[in-house]
């Protein structure tokens, strides 16, 4: 079987290395374009099967059309993206398939899950909040992790959780979810200690979309979680 030919964008960022590094030791990917700011997508989007974009929300809408256009299935990395820049990505799930996750992680795509779980069991007479913190050079706060955690208790229990961002030192990523009541406490915790868990899986999620039909993914269904 061939590998699938995949563009990283975002390339010389952190994520970026660790996406090229990831893949290279990867038989069924092969790395056909590296492409950063100032870099030219039209130019090598022919030679892919899958577009894996890990560069800044700012250029989502523009990699999302580039993507939609030669018909290339598309993983989305970035976070922090406003309403209407949400709305331009969207608009373009008729003609490609999109993985579009907060977090591309086994080990926090389980977290997502066992919230629910959690959620449901306890019951809205639990207080609930999420903590997270980060590395002091991210920009968005909360994180999209964070985020999508609130939507699920959201979701859920119908009424808003509280979400506190911490950003300390070079930490990669720890997210959790606390329950509370009058005598005891539920604590749900991911802890990242390196950005390969986010790049194998947005590896994994890049060889899955491929053989999907155009429309909108996330890694739970990546994973089977659904």
């Amino acid at each position: 079987m061939s590998p699938v030919k995949v563009i990283i964008c975002g390339a010389k960022g952190r994520m970026g290395r660790t996406l090229i590094a990831c893949a290279q030791g990867d038989p069924e990917l092969q790395v056909v374009a590296e492409i950063d700011q100032g870099d030219d997508l039209v130019k090598v989007i022919s030679r892919a099967d899958a577009i894996v974009d890990f560069s800044v929300r700012e250029a989502t809408a523009t990699v999302a059309k580039l993507a939609a256009k030669h018909k290339k299935a598309l993983v989305i990395g970035t976070t922090g993206h406003g309403d209407q820049e949400k709305k331009v990505v969207l608009d373009v799930l008729k003609a490609i398939p999109v993985v579009w996750s907060a977090n591309f992680s086994t080990g926090v795509n389980t977290l997502f899950w066992l919230t629910q779980k959690a959620a449901e069991i306890v019951g809205n007479e639990w207080e609930a909040e999420v903590v997270e913190t980060h590395h002091t050079a991210k920009k968005d706060a909360p994180s999209g992790t964070a985020k999508r955690l609130q939507e699920i208790l959201k979701h859920v229990r119908g009424k808003d959780a509280p979400a506190h961002a911490l950003r300390i030192g070079d930490v990669v990523g720890d997210h959790t979810v606390i329950f509370g009541t009058p005598g005891e406490r539920l604590e749900l915790t991911h802890r990242a200690a390196s950005r390969e868990s986010f790049a194998r899986g947005a590896l994994r999620a890049a060889k899955w979309a491929v053989k999907q039909k155009p429309g909108l993914y996330d890694m739970q269904d990546v994973l089977g979680l659904r």
